[in-house]
């Protein structure tokens, strides 16, 4: 009966596997789904070569959940933030992405559009996406704080404390395999204060909730430090690594 469980529980297994790439139905033979069905010790059924078709139960979509944190932001007045802001910016993707891109906060391009990273940074940053061989709608790109800082200024801790609740909501229903951590910033917000600073953190692997963690520079630093841009590309090539795939050849200019 142990052994008959066991293969039970590695069949679901693998079925679960074979849905979170995607594939949502199997052929199984009418053997082994009377096999499946009936009691251990059972006898044997006649062998009957025909295929069934069984389909996966679909899994609930997660945009509706995504669209409810976003009205949430939308009338949020948690901090201060609220009181300058032209829009929210609760974040935009692919509502079941791979890679989860967390900035600090939106600029006054994305204050004025309510889009994470559409300004210069924003730019550099769907580069450093196509670079890995993706699209921006292949991921989800979001921000500590959901609303702009006065003059682009960091956000305070106790804004970041007020609006990493919203953050942590959207990567519980996103559930990506890996989070890019752009900037100090958003380690802080992610990982809390810590006395490593970017420059020698960036590269090592963290940990939030149980998803790997690569911190690397902001794009807005990389815009500034053009020279910074290679380290980058390493850490993004150790994300790529980490979810198996291939990592693309250089473009020729």
């Amino acid at each position: 009966m142990a052994i008959r469980q066991q293969i039970l529980n590695d069949l679901a297994a693998h079925l679960e596997s074979l849905r979170e790439d995607g594939v949502t139905a199997v052929d199984v033979s009418r053997d082994v789904l009377r096999a499946m069905a009936r009691p251990a010790g059972g006898r044997p059924a006649v062998t009957d070569r025909r295929a069934e078709r069984v389909s996966f139960l679909p899994r609930p979509d997660p945009a509706p959940g995504l669209d409810a944190i976003a009205k949430r932001v939308a009338g949020c007045t948690r901090c201060d933030l609220h009181k300058g802001r032209t829009r929210t910016v609760p974040g935009q993707g692919n509502p079941r992405p791979e890679i989860l891109f967390v900035g600090e906060g939106p600029g006054a391009d994305e204050d004025i559009q309510g889009l994470a990273f559409v300004g210069r940074a924003g730019q550099l940053l769907t580069k450093m996406i196509e670079a890995m061989g993706c699209k921006r709608d292949d991921v989800f790109i979001a921000n500590i704080v959901k609303c702009r800082p006065p003059e682009n200024r960091k956000p305070f801790p106790d804004e970041m404390a007020a609006c990493l609740p919203y953050l942590k909501e959207q990567i519980a229903l996103l559930k990506p395999r890996v989070i890019v951590a752009l900037g100090a910033t958003a380690v802080t917000g992610l990982l809390g204060a810590t006395t490593t600073g970017i420059t020698r953190l960036r590269g090592n692997w963290q940990s939030f909730e149980g998803i790997d963690v690569m911190p690397t520079f902001h794009p807005s630093y990389l815009l500034r430090m053009p020279s910074a841009k290679h380290e980058a590309w390493a850490d993004l090539q150790a994300v790529l690594r980490k979810l198996g795939r291939p990592v693309p050849a250089p473009k020729k200019r």
